[in-house]
């Protein structure tokens, strides 16, 4: 406080000082003095300014870490995420999807873990849906098997479903000896229905609980043997790859859907469009996204005047490319079927590690590596 305040706050003190002074040469009065004396005590102590109260503050707590369990899960064989055990452990449902035009965007594809593309005959494409957790009562539309197919499938200890096959795929079933449900057998009416607003050939579905009667009426093992060995490795957490290309655009020219996938950084996932539109499920209406793409490259030709196609897929390797987070580097595979078996290495000859996620896989020829453009 300064001098001024100080004065401005003691002035009346001193007048009534001057009148106490007077009153005792007036009095001589010691007891009167000594009275005084104490109003001037007690006047002083209520002017002196209060000091300023001391804040203390508060303590802080640290925020409570909660360590994430995953007591009575497993880490699925199909895309590395965590999954209840009674589900990591089934055989997958491996689904022949229609991709004609009419039926672009598919029923319950997008609840597939892994999705492979590859070229039937007319330029056209068909997919195999690969999951361990297809459910609901409309999945479709499917459509009949093709050999390289049927081999795919047979890679995950799958259980195949498809409506027919052509003579190729006859052979091809009977060789692996892949468990399948077929809809032109038996087992038709139990597995599959069609739907009579829609037109024929692309209008056969199958529902879970179709799926499950075919499977029971079959007396197929819905879960992995002892034996079983996972087609894939997974990172541990989230990585992106040091080396190779950026890739926030890809293109794969195939004939007829011409699709092409978007990274998008924020999910860090690739969304896929095709027929020049987003690629979605039609139960959901959502996009079709992916965590994880290859690019497959096989030797490819007409196996027949129909224009039906064959690859070189038994006892092979190629070449092909892993895109993840936004960048492409180049891989290689090799594959026997005999043994069920097929791998995917990186430039340095390791085995392939990919992060956990959907994955699309595309099955291209590889005199044609010019139409998978990375942008």
């Amino acid at each position: 406080m300064s001098m001024e305040g100080q004065y401005k706050m003691k002035k009346p003190a001193y007048i009534i000082l001057l009148i106490v002074v007077a009153l005792f040469a007036m009095t001589g009065c010691k007891k009167k003095k000594a009275h005084i004396d104490d109003i001037i005590k007690e006047y002083e102590v209520t002017i002196k300014p209060s000091p300023t109260p001391t804040i203390t503050p508060e303590p802080t707590s640290e925020p409570e870490i909660i360590e994430e369990t995953h007591e009575g899960e497993m880490r699925s064989s199909l895309s590395g995420l965590w999954v209840p055990i009674e589900i990591g452990n089934k055989r997958p449902y491996a689904i022949q999807f229609s991709n004609f035009k009419t039926v672009r965007n598919q029923w319950g594809i997008g609840q597939a873990d892994i999705v492979y593309e590859a070229f039937v005959e007319g330029g056209i494409t068909r997919f195999l849906a690969i999951g361990e957790n297809f459910s609901g009562d409309r999945i479709g539309s499917v459509r009949s098997s093709r050999h390289y197919f049927v081999s795919f499938a047979d890679e995950y200890d799958s259980i195949y479903i498809h409506y027919g096959k052509t003579k190729y795929a006859v052979a091809k079933l009977k060789k692996v000896g892949i468990d399948n449900l077929d809809g032109e057998t038996g087992i038709g009416n139990t597995v599959f229905y069609r739907d009579k607003s829609m037109k024929a050939p692309h209008n056969a579905f199958t529902s879970l609980d179709k799926i499950l009667a075919g499977i029971k009426e079959k007396g197929y093992e819905t879960d992995h043997g002892q034996n079983f060995i996972p087609h894939y490795t997974f990172y541990e957490e989230d990585t992106d790859l040091i080396n190779g290309l950026a890739c926030n655009k890809l293109s794969i020219k195939y004939t007829d859907n011409k699709p092409y996938f978007i990274y998008d950084q924020e999910d860090k996932q690739y969304q896929r469009f095709q027929f020049g539109e987003i690629h979605k499920d039609s139960n959901t209406g959502e996009q079709l996204t992916f965590k994880n793409i290859i690019v497959q490259f096989v030797k490819e030709w007409n196996i027949d005047r129909n224009g039906y196609q064959t690859m070189d897929i038994e006892d092979v390797e190629g070449k092909g490319y892993y895109i993840t987070n936004g960048k492409a580097v180049d891989i290689t595979w090799k594959k026997n079927e005999k043994n069920k078996w097929m791998r995917y290495y990186d430039s340095s000859g390791e085995e392939l590690t990919i992060n956990s996620g959907k994955a699309y896989i595309s099955i291209f020829p590889d005199n044609k590596t010019k139409n998978v453009v990375i942008e």
